[in-house]
Order: C-alpha cells, then structure tokens, then sequence
C-alpha cells in the first residue's frame, strides 16, 4: 500500500476509471458516438463534431514549460475551482474527514469542502502579523480527520505572500497525514522566487491558473501540480473531456512566444498602477489603512466602508464587499484596473 493510498478515499483508490474512447490523431473516428460533420458555424480548428483530447498532450507540454514541471505532474482543470473539488472529493469522506483553512481566504475551499459533506477547520492567519501563517497553530490543529489543508499565496483576500519556510514546514511535518494544497493563482504579481517552493515535499499540491497574470479568466483553465500518483487518482474524478475544445485551441494559441514576451510588460504595469493606486488610495480622507499586496489588488480599510461601497456604485465602478471576512469588517477589496479606471475610483471616493 502506497503513501497515497493511505490517505486517499478506499473507495476512489478502489474506483475503476472511465475509460475514454481511444483518441488517435490521424485515425478515422468510428468509436465515440460522435456525429461525422461539423456544425453550420463551427470555425474550431479540430471540429466541435468531435470530443476534445483528453488532458491534450499539447497543451500540457506549454503548461509544463510555463511552470517547469514534469509534463507527469500536471492535471489540467477547468480552473483552480475545479482542481480545489477534485481533491476535496478524492480525499474527504461525507460527515468524517475534514480541511483545513486559514481565514480570511478564498472562500472556494469551504464551499467544495461543505458541498462534498467535509468538515472545516478554521485556524485564522496572524491579522496582528499581516496576516501570517500560523505553522504552529496549523499542526496542532490537523488531527486525523483532516486531509487537505489549503494555503493561498499571494493569499486572496489580503494580497500577501505567505512564509515558504512556514508552508515547507507545515508541509514535511504532515508527510503521510494530509496533503497541503498550495494556492498560486496570484504568484505572477510577487517577486519571481515566489513561484518556487523547493524541495517540494510529495504531499505538497500547487495550483496555477491563467485567469489572472495571463488575462484568461473567460477561458477556465488551471493546473494542478502535483505527484504523479496524485494525478493518476484525481484523473479518476475528473470529468471526461473536461476541457472544451474552443479553450484547448484559444489557450494554445495565446500561450505563444508573442503572448509570453509581452507578459512581464503587462505585470509589470499593473504593479506600477498597484503601487500608485496604493499611495493615492492611503492619502484619502477616512481611509485607515492599505495592505501591501503582492497580487493584482488591494485590500482597504475605511472609517465607513459602507459609504465608500455606495460611492463606488454611484459613479458605476465595482469593488468587493470584503467586510464578512473575519478581520476585515472595515475593508474593501479593490482589483486593479486601467489607469482611467483607477483614476475614477479616486475622484469617487475623494
């Protein structure tokens, strides 16, 4: 018996995957109940008659490059979200096993958790400490029940890089006990040796996705990095033809050499715009303070977050209520936007 197979539900281990028709370039398909010719207006490249590849080898090779992984080590999902269910339904029975979270943070964790019948662990991150990991606090908390503890860095909704230190720890010490998930889907905003977490331990999962930094919210699309036998579990979950073929070739056709050139620029301006929106939005009267944020927003406390919410709407701009989170009953979350926008938002709340 593996380490895995230690940790993972009995009856998904057990679980005899479905078993997709073959998938064979350049071989006449005559064995997926897939009508012969396309649609009036189907302009895709390989037909919507058709079902897409699954996990397309094409596509895991670019993400493989992107993030320098082993091509082995990726699942490809219908962003974070889906890899988040996934583990959540491979790893926790209803009404026995349980997560871990660190509030305030993305809230999809709970959600898959609940959903599936998992119990929630709240160990909440130090607010008195800009809101840092509790390593410590963590492992006294991840009794056997718990399987999965989620970690978000950049943490969303507070914009700051967790301690790697404090997560390899966490991590090692639950070798064999539960699998620590590691939530980078804002990394490409922090400082580039933030994307590394190294040595990683085998039961240490990372989530990437190309929603933010690469401007793909619309496409759905994320990975999940992880051992090889963790793959090979989730792929029994995952749905088939999970990914739709429009996204396979639109995905494929920005993860291009132009695309990825013009990256850094792009993050690069929206840091600078960070920075600025930051000391503007810290200059305004009834603003008690902004976080300093490594992702593509920031979090802001008000006297009367309240009213700021409302201007916000009068002038039709958009922020996030962030007052239900545990800690930031004063806040609100701001994405940064064009300068044209950002400049509205501060006539807004001058």
């Amino acid at each position: 018996m593996t380490w895995l197979s230690k940790l993972a539900r009995p009856d998904i281990v057990a679980l005899e995957p479905y078993r997709y028709a073959a998938w064979q370039p350049g071989f006449a398909r005559l064995n997926a109940n897939e009508t012969p010719w396309r649609a009036p207006g189907d302009g895709s490249g390989a037909g919507l008659n058709r079902y897409p590849e699954p996990q397309s080898r094409a596509l895991i090779e670019r993400l493989a490059a992107l993030y320098r992984a082993a091509p082995e080590t990726l699942l490809v999902c219908r962003g974070s979200d889906e890899g988040i269910d996934l583990l959540v339904r491979a790893f926790c029975r209803a009404n026995q096993d349980a997560v871990l979270i660190c509030p305030p943070t993305f809230g999809m964790y709970a959600v898959a958790a609940r959903i599936q019948g998992a119990r929630v662990r709240e160990v909440p991150l130090a607010a008195d400490r800009g809101f840092a990991l509790d390593a410590d606090a963590v492992l006294e908390a991840c009794t056997r029940e718990v399987k999965l503890v989620f970690l978000c860095s950049p943490n969303n909704p507070t914009g700051n890089l967790l301690d790697p230190d404090s997560i390899l720890t966490v991590a090692k010490e639950l070798a064999g006990r539960a699998l620590v998930v590691l939530d980078q889907a804002y990394v490409e905003f922090a400082p580039s040796a933030a994307a590394d977490v190294l040595p990683r331990p085998v039961n240490l999962v990372v989530l990437r996705t190309l929603s933010k930094a690469h401007g793909l919210a619309g496409a759905r699309l994320g990975t999940l990095i992880a051992d090889p036998e963790v793959i090979a579990l989730l792929r029994k979950v995952l749905t088939p033809y999970a990914v739709p073929q429009l996204v396979l070739e639109a995905v494929a056709a920005v993860l291009s050499p132009p695309h990825l050139r013009t990256l850094p620029r792009r993050i690069a301006e929206i840091c600078a715009e960070r920075s600025r929106l930051q000391e503007a939005l810290a200059a305004l009267p009834g603003v008690r303070a902004v976080l300093p944020s490594e992702a593509n927003f920031l979090m802001v406390r008000f006297d009367d977050a309240g009213s700021r919410l409302a201007q916000s709407l009068a002038a039709r701009l958009l922020v996030r209520d962030a007052r239900a989170y545990p800690g930031l009953e004063d806040a609100l979350r701001i994405t940064i936007g064009t300068a044209e926008q950002n400049d509205a938002l501060l006539r807004a709340w001058a």
